[in-house]
């Protein structure tokens, strides 16, 4: 298209396209004449409407871009190559509180710490050298003067002779971060301090340790040495370096560390280490321990296991006290004591056992000559009479009254429990065994078990005991390992057991085992002498307690009680006794008829033995016992003589006056056939 235009020599104008659109066309002129020498224009007209919409799409996109830029979440700016400010966005306009123009003005580090100016300018010099990119961190100051830490990155953009043209740098506000770092910077301090307080403490326990006056060593779980102060190693005069080379529980009897045990506790020793690393459970001994100049003192040995969560022990701590002077001591006040316990034994009414009649004092003369030996005890007698107490005259007057006295009421315990309760179970050995449980033979190692109504014990347990009896040994509930007893057993019953035999209720073997040394306790019905001497004492006992002062008793109250049955026994009268303390309100006390029971007693046959041949009879029963269980041997340390504590010239006469054939014991011992 051509256009011929006489005023302009350049014009842009708008056409309406047969749609009725508008088009923007420039169009472009030249002046020229013509043949008649006229001044005309010829031109060219182009279509550029796409490239003006295309401008319009890039304004809108560069503006688009610009909002973006504004509203960035950083602290974006363009510097010249010379550090030139060119342009900062509305985020960081904002954040320093000032224009675009009043910006522009200022000189570079205007808003950057003080203490940081020298660090950025180094960083832009080294970087304007090499032309790369860089970060630096930097406090920027805010419109309020407070100071943010912020990251900027500085990006360089080159020509094509590699020439930097534009700065551009985006600051990231970093104040969190720097704040969470130095806070974690001062507890690494503090961290650091607290290991060196750490270590100082842990140098102070181990000097404490090493100077406690107590041997101290530190065991691994299989009992290899970890670490032994210095006091126990001053006391052996060595390093004992032997210790390390392998687990204790290896060592032989006539090796290191052991032969520093006294011979006669080595052994002991050793088996009691091996149960305990086994049992995991805490333990103490008592043993002689060889010291650098050849002498043995007496230590008290105390372990105690350390454990990890799942309750695996990692750890032994072992401390061992010097008891020397303790057990000198004990020894010499034994000796002391051997005359006064004598004499005290004479005029004492053992402990709580009161009455001078004579069938209580028959009951006294027999346990005085089986408490020294280790034989079985039966007690019977009716409920009240105070078995209990006699068991417990039995065990103190023992070799073993130092030891634990461990009574177990058979009848009061549950008989799916009783071999627990007794014998111990292994974890898992029932429903409810969470855990391991030692039954009352182990609490009652090296003492005396009292076994109070024996009669009433289940048929299997009946079995177990008889087994203990017979080889002092027993295994746990649920366990296979057997464990040895050293236990005296002592028996009671108000049972009729000879008739429980012949029920099939109660093992006869398990009797005779039982039936060693029987004792029988009188009912107080037949101790009426000893009734004043047992009001007296209850008397006082209760009035103390309750803090009144009772003198005398009413002289109807005192022949009422001596002419009453007493079916309940001892056990009756001390309840009787103690209600009437409580509600006397006088000197003299007296009691209420009323308060007696009035239910008949079971009364013996009329026809009374002789106490003497009561006794005899008696004596007849225990020396046959005594020489079936020794099968007829009179003298000897399994003999007959031996197990009843007596000469043997004094047992063989008793044996003719008392008609026993001993010949007839002299077989295999019945109950180990049975």
């Amino acid at each position: 298209m051509i256009i011929t235009f006489i005023p302009r020599t350049s014009e842009s104008i708008r056409l309406q396209m047969p749609d009725g659109s508008i088009e923007h066309v420039p169009v472009t002129a030249h002046p020229s004449r013509d043949s008649l020498r006229n001044l005309e224009f010829v031109g060219a007209v182009t279509d550029v409407s796409e490239q003006r919409q295309a401008e319009a799409v890039i304004r809108e996109r560069e503006s688009e871009v610009r909002q973006i830029v504004d509203l960035a979440p950083q602290l974006v700016s363009v510097f010249g190559p010379g550090r030139e400010r060119l342009y900062a966005n509305r985020m960081m306009l904002d954040y320093l509180g000032i224009g675009l123009d009043e910006w522009l003005q200022r000189s570079p580090g205007t808003h950057t710490h003080p203490d940081d100016l020298e660090r950025v300018k180094t960083c832009w010099l080294r970087a304007s050298g090499s032309g790369s990119a860089y970060d630096v961190e930097m406090r920027v100051r805010k419109h309020d003067g407070s100071y943010r830490w912020h990251l900027a990155r500085y990006n360089p953009v080159h020509d094509d002779k590699g020439q930097i043209m534009r700065w551009y740098v985006a600051g990231t506000d970093i104040e969190d971060r720097k704040r969470a770092e130095e806070k974690l910077q001062q507890e690494n301090v503090a961290l650091k301090r607290a290991e060196e307080k750490i270590r100082e403490q842990e140098a102070e326990l181990r000097q404490v340790l090493d100077l406690t006056p107590q041997h101290v060593h530190v065991l691994t779980a299989d009992a290899r040495l970890v670490y032994t102060n210095e006091f126990a190693l001053k006391y052996r005069g060595s390093l004992l370096r032997d210790w390390q080379l392998r687990p204790l529980i290896d060592w032989r009897i006539d090796e290191l560390p052991i032969t520093l045990f006294h011979p006669d506790d080595r052994e002991r020793v050793m088996c009691e280490l091996k149960s305990t690393l086994s049992s995991g459970s805490p333990h103490e001994t008592e043993a002689r321990l060889l010291r650098k100049d050849g002498k043995y003192l007496w230590f008290l040995f105390r372990y105690n296991p350390l454990r990890d969560e799942q309750g695996r022990v990692v750890r032994w701590y072992v401390a061992g006290t010097d008891i020397e002077d303790r057990k000198q001591a004990e020894e010499r006040l034994k000796h002391e004591n051997v005359v006064l316990r004598e004499e005290i034994d004479k005029t004492s009414m053992f402990e709580e056992i009161i009455g001078t009649s004579p069938p209580l004092q028959s009951v006294l003369s027999r346990v005085s000559k089986v408490a020294r030996t280790d034989s079985t005890v039966l007690i019977t007698g009716e409920t009240g009479t105070g078995k209990e107490l006699v068991a417990r005259a039995v065990h103190r007057r023992s070799d073993r009254s130092s030891r634990a006295f461990v009574s177990v009421s058979c009848a009061a315990i549950p008989r799916d429990l009783i071999a627990s309760e007794l014998f111990g179970h292994e974890k898992g050995s029932f429903t409810g065994a969470t855990q391991q449980r030692l039954g009352r033979f182990e609490l009652a190692n090296g003492g005396t078990i009292f076994l109070d109504e024996v009669g009433e014990l289940p048929a299997e347990t009946q079995i177990a005991l008889l087994r203990v009896l017979q080889e002092h040994e027993f295994e746990r509930v649920g366990g296979t390992r057997r464990i040895r007893a050293d236990v005296r057993v002592i028996a009671a019953t108000n049972r009729d057991l000879q008739a429980a035999i012949s029920a099939g209720s109660f093992r006869s073997d398990l009797f005779y085992r039982l039936h060693v040394f029987p004792i029988e306790i009188p009912p107080l019905r037949e101790r009426g002498e000893d009734i004043p001497l047992l009001l007296e004492y209850f008397i006082d006992r209760y009035a103390r307690k309750a803090g009144k002062n009772i003198k005398r008793v009413n002289k109807k109250t005192l022949e009422l009680l001596q002419s009453y049955p007493w079916p309940g026994n001892i056990r009756e009268l001390q309840n009787v006794i103690e209600r009437s303390v409580i509600v006397c309100e006088t000197e003299n006390l007296s009691v209420d008829e009323s308060w007696l029971s009035q239910q008949p007693r079971d009364r013996r046959p009329e026809g009374k033995i002789d106490l003497s041949a009561k006794v005899a009879a008696q004596e007849k029963e225990i020396i046959e016992a005594a020489l079936r269980e020794s099968q007829g041997r009179v003298f000897g340390p399994s003999g007959a003589a031996a197990k009843l504590g007596m000469a043997r010239s004094t047992l063989e006469s008793k044996i003719r006056s008392l008609n026993i054939n001993k010949n007839l014991f002299k077989t295999a011992d019945p109950i180990q056939n049975s």
